[in-house]
């Protein structure tokens, strides 16, 4: 269907709106597909991400208003920027202690030189975590994770990440506050 056929479609009396959602990537770890060779992004493809950065949840009518374009070009421009790799996902910022997960901590971890990929794979496997990123320094791996309480969370570093053959060492930082810097409606964002 295109994108026409579904502006169309909105409009007829009892169905409701499209979301601005479209076909997006399941979430969650996969294989990853061949990433396109990025295209620049002008001035509207960069609204249209700080506009779904601050609401995933927005209309494609809403949007196309917002950065003054018609439906169909909303429509196409978000399903490129889906395709193109720039849009990842849609998802929900979540506050993980309402959401029963109480404690919180990164855990640096050092590992096997070239071991990279098995790591990741095992780390993402890990219930809890949402962050997984390999860095240069004095550790390897930078983890979040967020568990129910404390036991949880000895459990998952004692038994689950260092019995990965794998991790050298781990260190582990509990979090006691954090704030989420996402986009905002009162601050620019800053994308190239």
């Amino acid at each position: 269907m295109t994108a026409e056929q579904m502006a169309d479609r909105s409009k007829e009396p009892g169905r409701a709106e499209p979301s601005a959602t479209p076909s997006a990537a399941p979430a969650g770890p996969a294989t990853e597909p061949p990433v396109p060779p990025a295209r620049p992004l002008d001035a509207i493809d960069r609204d249209i991400l700080r506009i779904l950065q601050t609401d995933g949840r927005a209309s494609i009518r809403s949007v196309a208003e917002r950065v003054h374009v018609s439906r169909a070009n909303a429509y196409a421009r978000i399903n490129r920027l889906v395709e193109d790799g720039v849009i990842r996902g849609f998802g929900a910022r979540v506050d993980h202690e309402r959401a029963g997960q109480g404690a919180s901590a990164y855990i640096t971890l050092k590992i096997v030189q070239n071991s990279w990929r098995t790591v990741r794979e095992q780390l993402q496997a890990l219930p809890g975590a949402t962050h997984i990123a390999l860095v240069s320094g004095d550790f390897d791996v930078l983890l979040l994770v967020h568990t129910p309480d404390n036991r949880a969370l000895r459990e998952l570093v004692l038994t689950r990440i260092q019995s990965i053959p794998e991790v050298l060492s781990t260190r582990t930082l509990l979090v006691f506050e954090e704030t989420d810097l996402g986009p905002r409606p009162d601050r620019p964002a800053e994308l190239a």
